[in-house]
């Protein structure tokens, strides 16, 4: 039955229809031929899988994050970005990776960070000379940084999977996020320089005080959701309603960039993205019940047991397969399926479940960048006229940057938990 819905689903995958709908169909498939259970299970599964109150946080963050970006916190994020980077060669490449990861800390979406700072960055970057290939690689790949540094869509949905705190999750990701930001501002440098692609203007401290003031608002955000998550304040579906509100005030009232006619716009397109987003989880709770069901988890925990295999050739082996079904499978589509299967195998080798939070999300954002599926190359394509062979080919040593974090998060373990109890 296992083997059968599999190959259902990768076969409605390749007629092109929608995800969501190749996992539900598979499963409705399997049901019908290898089992005597009624139809309406599927349905029931769907609700059970989205009946989650944490999971609320996902609209809410969705939310928030619109309401920001439409709100001029975005350009306000550039321009603090500017003001530190100055005339620093490849400053435009290093602001743009900058702003992403202040948008990160808003936003929780890896395709609303691409959005909201690659509509600004890559006309700015390719009209100052920039390669359009290099400016919307880089866009795609500063995109991923949304989905590491908190608050993070796939940690809530890591979190609610593998039955972990939320809160320590977000706090994990804040190092990591820092570290992919970090080697990739150093990439751009170096790619920038070698290319001679010349920086912003010239700043100065007061410029840069002034920027900071101006965007210290939407920089409290992160502050807020975190802080009252860790202090026990507010859960992180409470802190998503909270950040939606605050977001409202200083987007209407304080920067005024944002009108009540723009509220239907934000509500109808942040809705549709949840909703995606909620039947994909919904669809894959099925199939991870009819796995659980099958005891898929247990016979492949036992298997690798059974090979014996030391522990860090078994997060080798972890990454590489994480990395491989990042290619073709939605990103909170493959955390429900795969945590199920992936937990028996780390309880008995000992991991840490907030340490492997992050590989496993770091992983998948990997997969954000990779075709077939390749979410973020396709967004960000939408921003210029370049070519997709061109894209993927100037965001492949991105990639490699990216690669080697991961590995640095694999085996240093306190990269993740610094500030995890």
């Amino acid at each position: 039955m296992t083997s059968a819905m599999f190959m259902g689903m990768f076969a409605l995958m390749l007629l092109n229809i929608p995800l969501a709908l190749s996992i539900a169909f598979a499963c409705v498939l399997a049901f019908m031929f290898f089992t005597d259970m009624p139809m309406f299970v599927t349905v029931q599964r769907i609700f059970t899988g989205i009946d989650s109150f944490p999971l609320m946080a996902i609209p809410f963050f969705l939310l928030a994050g619109k309401i920001m970006e439409k709100g001029g916190v975005s350009i306000r994020l550039v321009n603090l970005g500017a003001s530190m980077v100055g005339s620093t060669p490849g400053g435009l490449a290093i602001i743009a990776l900058l702003a992403s990861m202040f948008f990160a800390s808003i936003s929780g979406s890896a395709p609303a960070t691409v959005v909201a700072i690659g509509s600004i960055m890559v006309p700015a970057m390719i009209k100052a000379g920039y390669d359009k290939g290099f400016s919307v690689a880089l866009m795609a790949v500063g995109g991923t940084i949304g989905i590491i540094i908190p608050p993070s869509i796939p940690f809530v949905v890591y979190g609610i999977s593998a039955n972990v705190s939320i809160g320590d999750l977000f706090i994990a990701g804040i190092v990591p996020g820092l570290v992919v930001g970090g080697s990739l501002i150093a990439y751009a440098f170096y790619y920038s320089r070698a290319r001679g692609y010349r920086g912003g203007t010239p700043t100065s401290f007061p410029h840069f005080i002034d920027c900071l003031k101006k965007s210290v608002l939407g920089l409290a955000m992160p502050v807020i959701i975190l802080g009252g998550i860790y202090s026990g304040v507010f859960t992180p579906t409470e802190s998503g309603a909270i950040a939606c509100v605050y977001g409202l005030i200083i987007s209407l009232y304080v920067y005024k960039e944002l009108k009540l006619a723009d509220l239907k716009e934000i509500f109808v397109s942040s809705g549709l993205t949840s909703s995606m987003v909620l039947l994909i989880i919904g669809a894959a709770n099925i199939m991870g019940w009819v796995l659980t069901t099958e005891q898929f988890p247990q016979q492949v925990s036992d298997w690798i047991s059974s090979l014996g295999t030391e522990k860090v050739w078994l997060l080798i082996a972890i990454n590489v397969v994480l990395l491989l079904i990042g290619t073709f499978l939605e990103l909170n589509a493959a955390i429900i399926l795969l945590v199920p299967i992936l937990l028996p195998i780390l309880g008995n080798e000992g991991v840490n479940l907030i340490h492997f939070g992050v590989i496993m999300i770091t992983n998948l954002a990997i997969g954000l960048l990779t075709p077939p599926l390749g979410v973020n190359l396709f967004v960000a394509k939408s921003l210029s006229d370049t070519t997709f062979a061109l894209i993927v080919r100037k965001v492949f040593p991105l990639l490699l940057v990216m690669i080697v974090d991961l590995l640095l998060f694999t085996f240093l373990p306190k990269i993740s938990l610094l500030f995890v109890d």
